[in-house]
């Protein structure tokens, strides 16, 4: 973990650097793609957020993966393709830009989290 600054133009300029925000993409859709099929399941999906959500009931949880499998799984076989997991992570990345707004604010992040890899490209420009 690690103590950074980020704002809402740090993950903006990182995710409009395709070639950035792609790298960082392929590495972590290769994280949760255990199988090494091509394809995150259900399963590969669940085992790979469940330490990152505080939700309380499983229902919560298949309710939340249900959601995000219908938003991102273009060909409907119950699981992200790496295009279809790009496009969730550019949906978060965004969403969370604009959670935090014009004021930077001072975050712990994990060392090889997507926030964090928008923080590197960011002071890598400077």
């Amino acid at each position: 973990m690690t103590l950074a600054v980020i704002s809402e133009q740090t993950l903006i300029e990182f995710v409009e650097d395709s070639n950035a925000f792609d790298i960082c993409v392929k590495e972590n859709f290769k994280l949760l793609d255990v199988d090494g099929d091509g394809v995150i399941s259900r399963d590969e999906l669940y085992n790979g957020f469940y330490k990152l959500m505080s939700l309380e009931t499983k229902q919560e949880i298949h309710n939340l993966y249900d959601a995000i499998l219908e938003r991102f799984d273009e060909h409907r076989n119950g699981s992200i393709d790496e295009e279809g997991f790009r496009c969730l992570m550019k949906e978060l990345m965004l969403a969370m830009a604009r959670g935090i707004g014009n004021f930077p604010i001072l975050m712990v992040l994990d060392t090889q989290s997507m926030m964090m890899k928008a923080v590197e490209y960011e002071l890598s420009k400077n």
